[in-house]
């Protein structure tokens, strides 16, 4: 319980919790936040890290000179693609393995969500799913896992993490101080992290509804048919 209320102050103050790291680390804070944008796209066993919120409060301090805001987006630009990149390859080489021994850990819902991804959008998942909280941890997995080509992966992902964290990181800059901002931070970290969720929940809904649309006419093919 401890953990969750930890995570939950972390989300909501994230922009105090941050500022804090920054003064009280100076130049090694670039290298922590690449550690969790790293870690947040890297490992299906991390996606409660921050993600676009976090994006979204270095670009507020970068617009209040605490932070480099080039730095930033060279550095997290490569943690997020690379982390893409680890994450492929652990899905490719011990993907089936990982899912049969610690199925407690990667949930079904999860691959299932994700999975319902690849269904609609094909291989553009990984660029979507960059803007997706959980499933933008679990695609790179998946693509891996399918045995998704590379190369075609490799292109995907450096184009999802440019624009994931222009997006994010820009968005936090030159918004990011705007005084309605400051005075409800907490408020739109909340909105950034719902809207981010929803098109995940609606996708993977609407894949559970067409699963069980066609579950219902293979088991009766001869049911009612419209005149």
């Amino acid at each position: 319980m401890d953990v969750i209320t930890f995570l939950i102050d972390l989300f909501v103050h994230l922009d105090q919790h941050l500022t804090e790291i920054v003064r009280n680390y100076g130049s090694w804070s670039y290298a922590l936040l690449g550690v969790i944008i790293f870690a947040e796209t890297g490992f299906v066993f991390t996606p409660f890290l921050p993600g676009d919120s976090l994006l979204f409060a270095a670009g507020t301090l970068a617009a209040a000179a605490a932070l480099n805001v080039f730095v930033l987006y060279v550095l997290l630009s490569g943690a997020a693609i690379l982390g893409d990149t680890v994450n492929y390859w652990i899905g490719n080489r011990f993907g089936a393995y990982l899912i049969h021994r610690h199925s407690r850990w990667l949930r079904q819902e999860h691959l299932d969500r994700t999975h319902a991804f690849f269904e609609k959008y094909g291989g553009k998942t990984i660029v979507i799913a960059r803007f997706v909280p959980i499933v933008r941890t679990f695609a790179p997995f998946v693509a891996g896992l399918g045995a998704m080509s590379y190369r075609r992966f490799l292109a995907y992902n450096v184009l999802g993490g440019l624009l994931w964290v222009s997006v994010c990181l820009g968005a936090g800059y030159f918004f990011g101080n705007l005084p309605i901002v400051r005075e409800h931070f907490s408020l739109v970290v909340l909105a950034i992290i719902v809207i981010s969720i929803m098109p995940g929940v609606y996708t993977w809904y609407s894949a559970r509804l067409d699963a069980r649309r066609r579950a219902t006419a293979a088991a009766d093919p001869n049911g009612p048919t419209r005149e």
